[in-house]
């Protein structure tokens, strides 16, 4: 299979677990709405699928949901086999992804940063505004 196509998969595994975790149809408990789908990787021979799962939720209650996730990988593999018309469908496994927590803070980080120094430059400027 062609790389695009190998992404075109991915995406639309991606979106229908998605759809799966947001109508709740994934009966295991622990597997909360807050949970979202990163990105697929697909392996280009159609065995394997890495499934990335993010959230802002704790990183306790992230793994638990990933277990959930791993847990009902096969419902999930079975619902999505049926919309998607491909030859043989992959094994999902599903795997924490801090990507966007990490990236989250970090933004924020360079925000304090920004202000910080916003206001050193407005406490430099006003010190040499009174000295003149």
């Amino acid at each position: 299979m062609g790389e695009f196509r190998m992404l075109r998969l991915g995406n639309q595994i991606r979106d229908e677990i998605s759809m799966l975790i947001a109508k709740e149809q994934v009966k295991d408990p622990r597997v909360s709405t807050h949970l979202c789908v990163n990105r697929v990787e697909v392996a280009r021979d159609l065995a394997y699928a890495t499934v990335y799962v993010s959230s802002f939720l704790s990183d306790g209650q992230l793994k638990v949901g990933v277990d959930g996730l791993n847990s009902a990988a096969g419902f999930i593999q079975s619902s999505i086999a049926k919309k998607l018309t491909i030859r043989k469908f992959p094994k999902l496994t599903f795997v924490v992804d801090t990507g966007m927590k990490e990236g989250f803070y970090m933004v924020e980080k360079l925000n304090r940063l920004e202000k910080q120094e916003a206001e050193q430059n407005a406490k430099r400027e006003s010190g040499e505004d009174s000295a003149e």
